[in-house]
């Protein structure tokens, strides 16, 4: 159970994510619980924004932290 306040909080950082609530928590408890470590691959970061119609000029912090996000707890882009 999330207090109402914290619960609003992670709908709206997993909105900003582009991903459910669900996955939300548990890509933090797969972090916090030492999931498996997956080695960064800069091809990552080339690719952002590809197919989705993003503006990486204008989301370039966001779409970049997401990309780290995602190969943190090892999930393909």
């Amino acid at each position: 159970m999330l207090d109402s306040q914290t619960h609003r909080r992670a709908r709206q950082r997993a909105s900003e994510l582009g991903v459910s609530l669900a996955e939300y928590v548990r890509r933090l408890v797969a972090r916090d619980l030492g999931g498996p470590q997956v080695k960064a691959d800069v091809k990552q970061v080339f690719d952002l924004g590809r197919g989705r119609g993003s503006d990486v000029a204008r989301n370039k912090d966001a779409t970049i932290a997401e990309a780290f996000a995602l190969v943190r707890v090892g999930k393909p882009s």
